[in-house]
């Protein structure tokens, strides 16, 4: 065979080697690249399950804990005395009776009626009627000899709950004898006798500020046997004071039993 045509066979063997050479090495080199890479389906799914898997963390890097667990607030509800709302009490902003039984309300687990036996003080020392320790003592009913008649216009009492707690709600009886509207009717909490430091309002309906403590924007209510239960969202206080002005029969004031849903404060 002639020696150009030698040659000229040897360098088409040499490119066709070089070019399967390439071919081999780009196929590997896309190979390895898509190995490498995450499809957006899978990238969002791994980051989700870490959402779900992670709890958040506080500044220190630590796990925060998980949200308690919320049950129904063990209540005992004393006898109804009367049924339905009468319709001659005409009081403004007067909320619609539910028309039927309350829902129950959810807290977290343990707490309980820290009020009760608690010590109770009163801006009416001598009451009319009754004794103030009578506010703490566990009777709800409506019968004579289980309320406490305090003087007229404005008066309060205060609850010493003898710590400070965390405080799920209040639920208080004025009177439910027969069915009344009391009138600036205002719930604080606070952690001083006195009411200066970290006084925090839960109600207050007392829409003109006669009572001096602000204008407050919570409807009146009829008093039933179920009571006013008041949400306090897990403030945190030892003090609980209760205010009222009178009611629509007259110009005294009552409690039957005042109650402090909560639990030690960590």
């Amino acid at each position: 065979m002639d020696f150009e045509v030698k040659v000229e066979i040897m360098k088409k063997g040499f490119n066709s080697v070089v070019k399967i050479y390439f071919l081999v090495l780009l196929a590997v080199v896309l190979l390895l690249a898509a190995s490498c890479k995450k499809s957006p389906e899978e990238s969002s799914s791994k980051e989700t399950e870490q959402q779900k898997t992670s709890a958040p963390k506080d500044e220190g890097g630590k796990a925060d804990a998980a949200p308690p667990k919320l049950v129904p607030l063990n209540i005992e509800l004393p006898k109804p005395m009367f049924v339905g709302t009468p319709q001659n009490i005409r009081v403004p902003n007067l909320e619609k009776p539910l028309g039927r039984p309350r829902p129950p309300f959810l807290a977290p687990i343990g707490a309980k009626n820290v009020a009760f036996g608690k010590h109770v003080a009163s801006s009416d020392e001598e009451p009319i009627i009754g004794e103030i320790e009578m506010i703490t003592d566990g009777d709800r009913e409506a019968a004579d000899g289980s309320y406490v008649e305090l003087g007229p216009f404005l008066q309060d009492v205060t609850i010493d709950l003898g710590a400070e707690y965390e405080i799920y709600a209040v639920l208080l009886w004025h009177f439910h004898k027969q069915a009344r509207v009391y009138f600036d009717v205002i719930v604080q909490v606070a952690d001083d006798p006195d009411f200066v430091t970290n006084v925090q309002t839960l109600f207050n309906n007392d829409a003109d500020n006669s009572s001096g403590l602000g204008i407050g924007s919570d409807m009146h209510y009829v008093e039933t046997s179920e009571g006013k239960l008041i949400d306090a969202k897990g403030v945190r206080a030892r003090y609980v004071r209760l205010h009222s002005n009178g009611n629509s029969s007259n110009e005294l004031n009552h409690y039957i039993e005042v109650e402090v849903f909560g639990k030690p404060a960590k």
